[in-house]
């Protein structure tokens, strides 16, 4: 093997071992008091309950649908999904492992201040941020080394896609539900403080930010990281230059790379603004990453027009992650004015705050839609005009846009790291309420867990903007391999004239909306016996407000458990079948048309969804930050928060998955779509 092709393995296994590296780290450092163990352990078993039933569902589905995509289609493909699946539940297990092992410390050393409990959350955060990529790289990478057309590894797609949709799903329910049933019953209701130990719902609540934000968030990007390199490789064949078949992956390596010593500059001294040590590992990052990426191109695949139009499509992708940062940070964080307008709109009534939210979600969709669009046609006029003599432009532009993606993917490592810690923060706020540990100490998990509110949605954002861009590569490959398939057999015409394509337009611009909708519900009735539950507690036992007994927790997540994963099918099934049925019926013209509508409705809707959450939250915790909690105003906002629990952490995550779920499943099935009704 030449270099080029061993720095993705490198870079990977240096990522592993740095991710090693931090888990013994923290493994050192003092877990606190028994009472704060016992509270993590029993996080950590009802979280490994819900991952233990979640997967004996999920198990046999990957099993049966990995042997039916090996018979009826190709063997590798077989093989790539089950890659694809296996490692996409790895990275959520590995996410909820780690998250409950930081938590409790960084509750412990809430005690000596802001910067040693941040250090702890921001590296049980890196170390998921540096293992699930790396994990990705190496998955995609040892399967091109083995079968280098990408047409036949990209059931790997679907196999990432589809658990992530389901620990996405499965882990939103759960969460929300748990939120939901704590604070409508705790604090709007009874008026106790949020994870008050007294809340039956309180340990569920804690489980809850484990399974959703933790490994729902981790497999999510495992899964973006690897539908987005494989669509690049897919255009990159399509091209037909071997030369240029490298690049996506060397991109990722640079960006692991990059990643790794973002990491590695953020310590725990003189910290007293949390965002700045992680502006400026990402921007660090960024700037590596610019510049491996310059050096792999020029080094690896030599100095040309085009390499030079392909790098500067690279640089837009990178500048691409913190514009969206700044949008999505402008919309949801406690100090930009759209939240203050929403807090300030609860001393008005629920009505007035949620209209507001839902006003300053749907505006956030403008400049983000802008800054795809603008990224879009940068990347596509640069590397279009440099293709070579004879080639097809086209074909070349789709490909700048494609590495634009892989570009922003390429830092997930340090995003996720930023991400990560936020849940971390949460549990450790949790942990320090329930041992009650006392006021300043909660002053700083909260501080911390503010900013991680933030941070989340930021890296939801991400992993919307490049679920757009991998989309729109995707369907270009869909488009050619139909070609191929059924030259000579159908008629295949993409235009507006084609009453298939706007069948399909329909369908798949609705998708989106039925599985929200579809999500959201479950929520809510999760939530609802989430609510009977914790109301049935305090009446049968007055004891347990009094604070002398002890609420029964285990069954506060045994019906969060039971009631999320009833709600796993639904979505899945519509995601799984709409562009089989609808390709079989009428042809790949339709399916063309459900794929572009279901990016059109998909990404504004998740990114509205995902910001109005996140305001809603933030909301909450301005009011509380500003000393009025238990307040009337505070009890509007708090309500607030529980109407968007299901649109930040459940539907709108969820969304930028069933996305490229679809085109993945369109793209594996694509022999399949006969036309049998071709109109």
């Amino acid at each position: 093997m030449e270099i080029s092709q061993i720095l993705p393995f490198v870079a990977g296994i240096a990522s592993f071992l740095v991710a090693g590296g931090l888990v013994a780290w923290i493994s050192k450092q003092p877990t606190g008091t028994k009472e704060m163990m016992d509270i993590s352990n029993a996080v950590k078993e009802g979280a490994a309950a819900f991952l233990k039933r979640e997967m004996k569902i999920i198990v046999p589905v990957a099993i049966g649908l990995s042997v039916i995509i090996g018979v009826f289609l190709t063997p590798s493909n077989g093989i790539a999904f089950a890659v694809g699946a296996t490692l996409s539940a790895v990275a959520g297990v590995i996410s909820l492992k780690i998250t409950v092992k930081a938590a409790v410390r960084a509750a412990h050393l809430s005690s000596s201040g802001l910067g040693k409990t941040f250090a702890m959350a921001f590296r049980g955060g890196a170390t998921v941020g540096l293992a699930v990529p790396a994990m990705a790289l190496l998955a995609i990478t040892g399967l091109y080394v083995i079968y280098p057309d990408p047409i036949t590894i990209a059931g790997v797609g679907i196999g990432a896609s589809l658990i992530a949709l389901f620990i996405r799903i499965g882990g939103g329910i759960f969460t929300k539900a748990a939120d939901m049933g704590a604070d409508l019953v705790g604090k709007v209701e009874v008026n106790i403080p949020e994870d008050d130990p007294r809340n039956p719902a309180t340990i569920a609540d804690n489980v809850g930010d484990n399974v959703g934000d933790a490994a729902g968030m981790g497999s999510d990007v495992y899964e973006s990281y690897i539908v987005t390199i494989l669509a690049a490789l897919l255009i990159a064949a399509l091209i037909g230059a071997p030369n240029f078949f490298l690049y996506p992956i060397l991109i990722g390596s640079s960006g692991m790379i990059a990643s790794i010593i973002g990491v590695v500059i953020v310590g725990s001294k003189n910290i007293t603004d949390v965002m700045k040590p992680l502006n400026r590992s990402f921007y660090v990052s960024a700037a590596i990453a610019i510049g491996l990426n310059f050096v792999f191109i020029t080094q690896f695949i030599g100095e040309s027009a085009v390499a030079y139009a392909l790098f500067g499509s690279t640089v837009i992708g990178v500048i691409l992650v913190p514009i969206i940062q700044k949008i999505t940070d402008y919309y949801t964080s406690y100090k930009q004015s759209p939240v203050k307008e929403i807090a300030d709109s609860a001393k008005w009534g629920y009505a007035s705050l949620t209209l507001m939210g839902i006003i300053k979600g749907m505006q956030s969709t403008g400049p983000f839609m802008i800054a795809l669009v603008v990224a879009i046609i940068l990347s596509y006029t640069i590397a279009s005009g440099a293709a070579p003599e004879g080639t097809d432009p086209v074909l070349y532009g789709i490909f700048g846009t494609s590495l634009t993606a892989m570009a922003m993917l390429s830092l997930a490592g340090i995003v996720l790291s930023i991400d990560a810690f936020g849940p971390i923060a949460d549990n450790a706020g949790g942990i320090v309420e329930m041992t009650g540990m006392g006021e300043e100490n909660r002053k700083v998990t909260d501080e911390i867990d503010a900013v991680g509110n933030t941070t989340k949605a930021v890296t939801k954002g991400f992993a919307i903007a490049s679920a757009a861009l991998a989309a729109l590569a995707m369907i270009q490959a869909f488009q050619f391999e139909a070609s191929h398939i059924f030259a000579g057999i159908l008629i295949l015409d993409y235009s507006l004239t084609n009453p298939a394509i706007i069948v399909g337009l329909l369908i798949g611009g609705l998708i989106p909306f039925i599985i929200t909708g579809q999500l959201i519900n479950g929520v809510s009735r999760a939530a609802g016996k989430m609510v009977d539950e914790v109301r049935r507690q305090f009446k049968a036992d007055s004891g347990i407000l009094a604070g002398t007994s002890k609420p029964d927790y285990a069954k506060c997540v045994d019906i969060a458990t039971v009631a999320s994963i009833k709600e796993l099918w639904k979505p899945a099934i519509v995601a799984i079948l709409a562009p089989i049925i609808l390709g079989i019926l009428l042809g790949p013209t339709a399916v063309a048309g459900l794929l572009m509508g279901a990016v059109v409705t998909g990404i504004l809707l998740a990114y509205h969804l995902a910001n109005t959450g996140g305001a809603w939250d933030n909301a909450k915790k301005l009011v509380e930050m500003r000393g009025e909690k238990g307040s009337e105003i505070h009890k509007v906002a708090v309500v607030g928060d529980i109407i968007g629990d299901p649109y930040k952490d459940t539907a709108g995550p969820a969304l930028n998955t069933v996305i490229k779920l679809l085109n993945t499943i369109a793209i594996v099935f694509v022999s399949a779509f006969v036309a049998i009704l071709a109109i």
